[in-house]
């Protein structure tokens, strides 16, 4: 059996509450979660539900104050920043809004040379790797010498996750990443994402609200509800068989295309929404 490459286990965050001894506010409430090496995980659920939090925590972004994150069969839970810099180059991250998660004043050749410098490439070696990575993302050669501006939404997007493969990682935390992008916009990007995972092995934990995006790109689903998971299962199962009450809100709030199988889902929300109340 394939040993997990991420282990959460029991993981608890909690914020300092607002007020005068107020009581913290606990966003993950004893969450625990595996991936495995070249798995895509879909982390699901309506926002305030606990998920970007999850991924924060595993990138050591959000404070763990109970429960182990292991990468790799080591405790990453309470790296230090020097410990959390050299762990870089195995976890990385594409944010949801590639208008902002980019430096408007540094070309592209820039934006993907500066984690290779730091990580100690030489010049030459940056640059090749610079048109290796261009050319894995589907962007012209002359992308290099363009600004983030000169680019759509889309193309943005690909600059984003050829930053985020510049230093071969094992785990890309991908956090809401076609959400600001157009339909047809988003569906590219996604197979791209499964492109990349066929020939690197990368493994993604990919947070998102919608069903259909977890759905497309996922081998396992979890679902969030309240800083916890109420149900986690084969993607295909969890997506298309719900057994939850909350996934099957979830599912049935989903939109599609078909206007009579789309009032169907609403008369089934309706019914399960009623019965649920008529039950407390």
């Amino acid at each position: 059996m394939t040993a997990p490459l991420l282990e959460v286990t029991d993981l608890v965050v909690e914020y300092p509450g607002k007020g005068f001894r107020a009581e913290p506010f606990r966003a993950l409430k004893g969450v625990s979660l595996d991936i495995k090496p070249g798995e895509t995980v879909g982390l699901v659920g309506e926002s305030g539900s606990g998920k970007t939090t999850l991924g924060r925590a595993a990138l050591g972004l959000a404070p763990v104050t109970e429960g182990t994150i292991r990468f790799d069969g080591q405790d990453i839970s309470h790296l230090s920043r020097r410990e959390r810099r050299a762990l870089s180059s195995q976890i990385q991250v594409v944010f949801q809004d590639p208008y902002s998660s980019l430096n408007p004043s540094m070309t592209v050749e820039q934006i993907l040379t500066e984690p290779l410098t730091v990580a100690g490439v030489g010049s030459a070696e940056a640059k090749t790797r610079v048109r290796d990575l261009l050319d894995q993302v589907g962007l012209p050669a002359d992308a290099r010498s363009r600004l983030p501006r000169e680019f759509s939404g889309g193309q943005r997007q690909r600059v984003a996750i050829a930053r985020a493969l510049a230093l071969s990682p094992r785990l890309i935390v991908c956090d809401e990443p076609v959400s600001a992008l157009d339909l047809s916009t988003q569906a590219r990007v996604l197979d791209l994402f499964i492109e990349i995972q066929e020939r690197t092995g990368v493994a993604y934990l990919f947070v998102t609200h919608d069903l259909a995006v977890v759905r497309h790109v996922s081998h396992r689903v979890a679902v969030m509800y309240r800083g916890e998971i109420v149900e986690s299962g084969d993607g295909d199962q969890v997506t298309s068989r719900p057994q939850h009450p909350y996934t099957q809100r979830l599912f049935m709030a989903a939109p599609v295309p078909d206007p009579d199988k789309q009032e169907e889902r609403r008369a089934a929300r309706r019914a399960v929404l009623s019965a649920e109340a008529a039950a407390r």
